[in-house]
C-alpha cells in the first residue's frame, strides 16, 4: 500500500512541476511525481482528440520501467489512439463532468482516471493504476499535485495556444522551431557518416510543411466569417487526426497552419501530407461544403528558420499558383527546375 509522502519529497515534486515552462515537461513531471509519490505501478498523460465526430485518446507521456518517457522520445511510431468509447469509465466521468472515477481493473488493480477541465472542456486526462486502493491520504496527496498541475496547464495554455482551434500558435512555433534547427548539425560536420547515411533509402528526416486553406477569403465573404471559423476550427480537428503525437501542429496566423514532422523519410512525409490534404477535400464542411488546402514543405536542416520558412513558403506559393489543393515539396522544385534556390515572395513576415 502506498504511503503517506513526506513534506521534503512533496514540496521537491511541486517546485519541479512549477518550474517549468514547456507541456511536455510539466507532463512528464506530474506523472514522476505521481508515481514517486503514491505508488503508482502504471501512469499516463493521455490526449482526448476528436475525428469528425468521434472522440479518440492517445498518450503523451507515461511510465516505461519506472521511468516517464514521451512520445517526444519516439522515433517512430504512429500513435493514432483508441476510440474513447472504449474506456466506458472515462467516458461516464467526462459526461457526467466529475473530477476523477475510480474502476477496478480486471486483473484486480485499481485505476484512476482523472480529466483535466479547463473552462469546462477536456483534452486531457490522468490515467493512474495502483496495485493497492487508494487510501484518502493518498487521495488527498494526488488532489493537491494534480490540481498543481491543472493550474500550470491553463498557464501554459493561455500563453502558447491559439483561443480559437487550441492548436499551438505563432509564438510557440517560434520558440519550437528555432530550438528543433539549433540542434541540427551542419550537412558537412560529419562527412565520414554522411555518405554512409545518404546511401540509405531509410534515411529519416524532419519536416516542415506550410498548410493554407485555399479561397478563405471567398468563404468568409460568402457565409460569414462565423462559419469561416467553423471551417478554421475542423481543419485543425482533422490536423489533429492526421498526425502522430510526437508530431507538432500550430495555426500560423489566418488561415495558414504549420506542421513540424519528426523523423520520416521522404516518401513517409509526403505519403502523410497528402493523407491530410486528401482527407480534407473529402470532408464535407456544414453550409460550406468542400474546402481544400494547399501544403510546401520542406526538409529541415542546419539552415536559418527564416531561410527555411521561405523555402516552405516557395513550395506553398507554388502550390497556389499551380492549381491549389495539391502537396509540393521544396527541393523537388528546385531539382525539378521549378523553383530558383534563394527566391523567396512576401506572402508571410518572418519572426
Amino acid at each position: 500500500m502506498a504511503q503517506t509522502p513526506s513534506m521534503e519529497n512533496l514540496l521537491k515534486h511541486l517546485v519541479e512541476i512549477t518550474g517549468h515552462r514547456d507541456h511536455n515537461l510539466l507532463d512528464i513531471s506530474v506523472i514522476s511525481a505521481l508515481s514517486d509519490l503514491v505508488g503508482a505501478s502504471q501512469a499516463r498523460v493521455l490526449e482526448i482528440f476528436r475525428v469528425r465526430d468521434e472522440l479518440f485518446v492517445r498518450p503523451r507521456v507515461w511510465l516505461k520501467e519506472g521511468k516517464a518517457v514521451s512520445v517526444d522520445d519516439l522515433a517512430d511510431g504512429e500513435q493514432n489512439g483508441e476510440p474513447l468509447a472504449d474506456f466506458p469509465a472515462l467516458v461516464n466521468c467526462i459526461e457526467k463532468h466529475l473530477d476523477s472515477v475510480e474502476e477496478d481493473t480486471p486483473n484486480g488493480d485499481y485505476a484512476l482516471w482523472v480529466p483535466v477541465w479547463l473552462n469546462d472542456k477536456v483534452s486531457t486526462c490522468l490515467h493512474i493504476v495502483n496495485t493497492a486502493p487508494y487510501t484518502h491520504s493518498t487521495k488527498d496527496v494526488m488532489a493537491g499535485i494534480l490540481n498543481v498541475y491543472r493550474n500550470f496547464q491553463s498557464l501554459l495554455d493561455y500563453s502558447e495556444r491559439d483561443s480559437l482551434t487550441g492548436l499551438l500558435n505563432r509564438k510557440t512555433f517560434d520558440e519550437k522551431f528555432s530550438k528543433m534547427t539549433a540542434y541540427i548539425a551542419p550537412p558537412d560536420s560529419n562527412s565520414a557518416n554522411d555518405g554512409e547515411r545518404r546511401n540509405s533509402d531509410e534515411a529519416r528526416e524532419h519536416w516542415m510543411a506550410m498548410v493554407d486553406i485555399d479561397h478563405f477569403k471567398r468563404i468568409n465573404d460568402t457565409f460569414g466569417h462565423l462559419y469561416g471559423d467553423e471551417v478554421l476550427i475542423l481543419v485543425a480537428n482533422l490536423l489533429r487526426a492526421s498526425f502522430r503525437a510526437q508530431d507538432r501542429i500550430f495555426r500560423f496566423g489566418g488561415e495558414e497552419f504549420m506542421i513540424l514532422l519528426r523523423s520520416a523519410t521522404l516518401d513517409d512525409a509526403r505519403r502523410i501530407f497528402e493523407r491530410f490534404r486528401a482527407s480534407v477535400a473529402q470532408f464535407n464542411f456544414p453550409q460550406v461544403g468542400q474546402v481544400t488546402v494547399s501544403l510546401g514543405f520542406v526538409k529541415i536542416s542546419a539552415q536559418t528558420p527564416v531561410v527555411l520558412l521561405g523555402h516552405a513558403d516557395q513550395a506553398l506559393y507554388y502550390a497556389k499558383t499551380h492549381g491549389r489543393n495539391q502537396v509540393c515539396q521544396y527541393e523537388e522544385l528546385v531539382a525539378n527546375g521549378l523553383l530558383h534556390s534563394g527566391v523567396s515572395n512576401d506572402s508571410v513576415e518572418f519572426f
